[in-house]
């Protein structure tokens, strides 16, 4: 109210809360202002006069005297929550009489204030304003109100400072809080008409021919007439605070609370102009609540009224005031390292305090952070008289907050002096130290990215810059020269430290561990990674600790990437690369976007694909790896990598890349470290590993099949242990390795491909007898790493030798085997619409499975089944015609099914012979059929985005139908439900849901009651799912419900009656007299 009606709240309420606060001091029985206990009602009082002070300044000119004197008379009281409501009036006071504010935050109407018979203002409610004609007025302090603040602030914090400075520690605890707080929160009320200090610049912080700081800066003057304070009140601060800190911490360091607030002001000098943080995020979360409320959240846009526009240009000169500081200069450096000493002091509240606030000034200063690297360093590397308190401080201020981390900037200088810091770090085996450490180790990992050794920047962007500014004189090019020798240097330094500390025999575990996560971190292509280096990442491959080797592992994968050959990228338009691919067929290119099948993507699928017989034509055949290539369209010209890569010899290796190779030739070490991955676990679980499988990846892609022959005995050797313990390990070892090497291979010639494939080929056979529900899912992830993101073409072996798995006449031992090879055939999914002719092929074999004993076999043949017809769908300018069609597939089983129901209904359930009770053998087929065909029209939902075709609802009245039979055999009745369910929540387009309208009416027709039963429940589904698109279908519907509440089943009239009160009760179906009457 106070802010709406300031003159006639002000009037009512500030005189005579001002009597009443004079009263209760002058008529108390006991010295109220050194009580510690407090009086509830002057409490009372004050909170209220701190309210009202919250008016305009223009306003509370006329109440001057009063509230000089409401101040005069309680600003020694010593009770906390009287003195803290004070200092919040002081602030509210100085705050109205000096900031400026925006007026006419309302949308400006002519008329507003018109008769409600001629204007509703509620009418304007929530409109949206013009721009152009927006208009935003400010108002500012005058020069009355900028007096009435500085004659407050001259009043009274300066008679605090003289306090403090003669009487500090005569002082009680309570009363030398109770000027700090008074202190603190004057100097929040009125700094922003403070300038700031004027000091020398702090050079150096880093090598640059241009300045860092801040192009615009907010040191304006925005008041009718300049403050004047007796002296510059941030620089009093500075000094006083800063003093009266020393003193407290040598005589008073038992007083947390005082030497906190006082941390709290000594931090304000340098940063605060008037807004902070917590302003700016306050006013975001209130921004972003009422955008919400004007959000059209059907039309997807926002037109913000006036008030919220008026909020948003405040928040962003909040936002200015906040971050556009001076450069950084010697006063703010002094400032950081005295709240760097109070960091590192023993009382864990003051450490806290005090790096909160550092850390607000680091993250506002550009390389301010650089003033305390230093010392940093000089106290995490001290052998003697060692303090845990300032350890412990130091490694906080390492791990920072969520808005500074030092560890992660981007100052090689740095990172060169704090990282083997961080690692050398092992003095103590306190847990709350190395626990520390822990996170911070961990946080370098999560955010640090690697910067750049070399700014590789082309010719055309150094032009540009020299255009927009000027060329760069000899001695700023020596500048940047130096620059970055400086950083090459650091980098080296860095990752050799971190190589001896790692091998250092003194090193525990933890530190190695974190010595190599960083190393990994730092690995870089611009620059040759040192020698040493290299050879520890390939020998702590075979290292006795996991976390050693998983890091090992990790920076093998950086180096085969490092010292990957480059690839050679060709660009062709496409009629060149048709005629290659059809030199004696024409191909029409269709220029629009027409996905699907076309005769121009027919190339890029593996139909009738022939492996060239001449390395010359495999090379120069266009791969497309990913699977979205020419779906849609083709560009003009494709670029794609040429089927060829140089690889290693031993005559060309340079020496990096031969200290790989040397040990990975060598047959010990490949036995030590497929034995080593063999025991290798994730939190007691044995996981494929995919970076075990990215190694190996690199591994044969730069090295080719040298290698092949050492991995293939050890290959035999995995999957053929005999110790069961280790079994699952070593086909686990094994996979990773043959999905490396299918992976690595994908630019190999042919005659190293053959070679390859005649290996694996008997290999992968072997691995089938060895087969257990173990070690199965780590072959079907190899087989999954080894073929994604492969053109199937480039992956024909591996395909035709996956379809064989199925479609050879194999002799199955057991279901698990069989289930084994359908399971593994899943796989091939991964390429999607560019295999169609062995979808086609699969399908024909697949289908005539429905039937299958073992159930596990019928579940993956299920979902293969509705894999191969998902790919069949109806497409905007264009078609999907080489996939299997569903409705042919699913009126073929539609006529299984019916002849499945026939037999079960025909044929005895059961055989009794010899008292021994069994399922006829033709019934049990029946049943397995019945129970496949539900899976597959469940799993058809999952895989298709086209699932409802006009089959689909052909089909829907055999599964109405069977539901007799699942009330004899519950073991599928949950999975008919969920398949019925599946058509219900489908999108059905308005031409289907008339036909299943008409299925569900001969449905309820149906001699047999559980079909009826079925269709009335499915069409409460149906029709709550398709509300809107099944309006036109209300009568026909009302006379199907109305048929059966008639029905001579007891079960079929309960749920007609339950569905028709339903549409009753939502209003789908409007209750009628000739209801009520029939």
């Amino acid at each position: 109210m106070v802010k709406v009606k300031p003159i006639e709240i002000l009037k009512s309420f500030l005189p005579q809360t001002c009597e009443h606060i004079e009263n209760i001091i002058n008529h108390s029985r006991t010295t109220i202002l050194m009580d510690h206990r407090g009086d509830i009602e002057l409490t009372w009082y004050l909170t209220l006069f701190s309210e009202l002070v919250h008016a305009r300044g223009g306003t509370l000119l006329i109440y001057k005297k009063l509230i000089i004197s409401v101040f005069h008379q309680c600003i020694r009281i010593i009770h906390k929550h009287s003195y803290e409501t004070i200092a919040k009036a002081a602030k509210y006071l100085l705050k109205s009489l000096t900031q400026f504010y925006p007026i006419r935050s309302r949308l400006p109407i002519e008329n507003f204030n018109e008769s409600f018979a001629e204007f509703l203002s509620i009418r304007t409610w929530g409109q949206y304003v013009d721009f152009d004609q927006f208009q935003i007025q400010f108002r500012f302090p005058d020069a009355n109100e900028i007096d009435f603040a500085c004659e407050f602030v001259n009043t009274f914090i300066y008679d605090e400072f003289q306090l403090l400075n003669e009487k500090c520690l005569q002082l009680s605890n309570d009363e030398r809080l109770r000027s700090l707080t008074l202190i603190q929160y004057i100097a929040i009320g009125c700094l922003h008409m403070v300038p700031n200090i004027e000091s020398n610049l702090v050079t150096n912080l880093v090598t640059s021919v241009i300045p860092y700081s801040s192009k615009y800066r907010f040191r304006y003057s925005m008041y009718s007439k300049e403050p004047k304070f007796r002296d510059n009140l941030r620089m009093r601060i500075l000094i006083d605070i800063g003093n009266l800190l020393d003193t407290l911490v040598e005589n008073h360091s038992d007083d947390v609370s005082s030497i906190k607030t006082a941390i709290n002001i000594y931090a304000l000098p340098s940063t605060y102009y008037g807004t902070s943080p917590n302003d700016i995020y306050g006013l975001c979360i209130n921004i972003d609540s009422d955008e919400n409320l004007f959000k059209d959240r059907l039309g997807g846009k926002r037109q913000n009224p006036r008030f919220l526009i008026v909020k948003q240009i405040m928040l962003h000169i909040k936002i200015f005031e906040l971050y556009h500081l001076e450069t950084f200069t010697e006063i703010d450096k002094q400032i950081v390292l005295k709240l760097f000493e109070l960091s590192i002091n023993r009382y864990s509240e003051i450490r806290c305090n005090a790096q909160v606030k550092l850390f607000s000034i680091l993250n506002e200063f550009s390389f301010a952070y650089q003033v305390i690297v230093d010392r940093i360093n000089e106290l995490l590397n001290k052998q003697a008289e060692i303090d845990h308190d300032q350890i412990k401080g130091c490694l906080y201020i390492l791990l920072g907050d969520d808005s500074f981390f030092l560890p992660t900037q981007h100052w090689w200088t740095m990172m060169e002096r704090l990282w083997p810091s961080i690692v050398r770090l092992n003095h103590t085996n306190k847990l709350s130290i190395t626990n520390v450490i822990d996170e911070i180790s961990t946080k370098i990992i999560e955010e640090f990215h690697t910067p750049p050794l070399i700014e590789n920047i082309n010719k055309m962007s150094v032009d540009s810059a020299v255009t927009l500014w000027r060329q760069l004189n000899s001695g700023e090019m020596k500048i940047c020269e130096e620059q970055h020798r400086n950083k090459i240097q650091s980098y080296n330094n860095l990752m050799e430290m971190l190589n001896t500390l790692l091998n250092d025999d003194k090193s525990a575990w933890k530190q190695q561990t974190i010595s190599m996560s960083f190393m990994c971190l730092l690995l870089q292509k611009q620059i040759p990674i040192p020698l040493s280096c290299i050879r520890t990442f390939v020998n702590y491959l075979i290292h006795d600790n996991m976390e050693l080797r998983k890091y090992a592992i990790m920076g093998m994968i950086a180096l085969f990437r490092l010292q990957k050959p480059p690839r050679i990228l060709i660009e062709k338009p496409l009629d060149e690369i048709l005629r290659y691919e059809h030199q004696q067929l024409p191909i029409t290119i269709d220029e629009k976007c027409s996905p699907g099948d076309r005769d121009d993507n027919l190339w890029v699928t593996i139909n009738d694909y022939k492996i060239p017989d001449k390395q010359i034509e495999w090379e120069e055949t266009c791969f497309m790896d990913k699977p979205f290539h020419g779906y849609y369209k083709w560009p003009k010209v494709i670029e794609y990598c040429m089927n060829k890569r140089v690889r290693y010899t031993q005559q060309t290796m340079p020496e990096q890349v031969a200290i790989v190779y040397d040990r990975f030739i060598d047959k010990n070490f490949i036995i030590q470290l497929t034995q080593s991955a063999v025991l290798d676990e994730d939190d007691g679980d044995i996981n494929f590993s995919e970076n075990r499988f990215l190694m190996y990846k690199g591994l044969f892609r730069n090295f080719g099949n040298v290698l092949i022959e050492n991995l293939m005995e050890q290959l035999y050797a995995l999957i053929l242990e005999t110790i069961e313990e280790k079994q699952e390990g070593c086909h686990r070892a094994a996979a990773e390795i043959v999905a490396g090497m299918i992976r690595g291979s994908k630019h190999w010639t042919l005659e190293m491909l053959d070679e390859l494939w005649m290996k694996l080929i008997p290999f992968l056979d072997e691995v089938w007898k060895n087969f257990s529900c173990e070690n199965r899912y780590y072959w079907s992830l190899c087989f999954k790493y080894g073929m994604e993101n492969q053109d199937p073409r480039r992956m024909c072996r591996l395909i035709d030798y996956i379809c064989s798995l199925v479609t050879n006449n194999h002799m199955m031992e057991t279901a698990f085997n069989e289930a084994s090879r359908w399971f593994l055939v899943q796989e091939l999914k991964t390429f999607q619409w560019r295999i169609p002719s062995v979808w086609c092929i699969i399908n024909n074999y697949a289908k005539e499975l429905l039937d299958h004993p073992f159930k596990t076999v019928r579940v993956y043949i299920a979902d293969i089944l509705s894999m191969s017809i998902s790919f069949d769908i109806i497409l905007p300018n264009g078609k999907s015609i080489r996939h299997p069609n569903i409705d042919q597939f699913i009126d073929t089983i539609s006529e299984r099914l019916h002849q499945a129901i026939e037999i079960y209904e025909k044929t005895p359930s059961v055989n009794n012979s010899d008292q021994i009770i069994d399922i006829d053998l033709e019934v049990r087929k029946a049943l397995n059929l019945i129970e496949t065909v539900i899976q597959i029209h469940t799993y058809l939902f999952h895989w298709c985005q086209q699932p409802v075709k006009s089959a689909i609802i052909r089909l829907f009245p055999y599964l109405c139908e069977i539901e007799s039979i699942v009330a004899n055999h519950d073991f599928f009745e949950d999975t008919l439900i969920t398949s019925r369910m599946r058509v219900a929540m489908s999108y059905l387009y308005t031409h289907l849901l008339k036909e299943f309208i008409e299925q569900l009416e001969m449905i309820c027709t149906s001699s047999k009651w559980h079909s009826r039963r079925a269709a009335i429940e499915f069409a409460q589904n149906l029709i709550f799912c398709s509300l809107f698109n099944s309006r036109p279908h209300i009568k026909q519907l009302n006379e199907i419900l109305l048929k059966c509440l008639f029905d001579e089943q007891l079960e079929v009239r309960t749920i007609a009656s339950m569905t028709l009160s339903g549409f009753y009760q939502c209003g789908y179906i409007k209750l009628t007299d000739k209801d009520l009457v029939g």
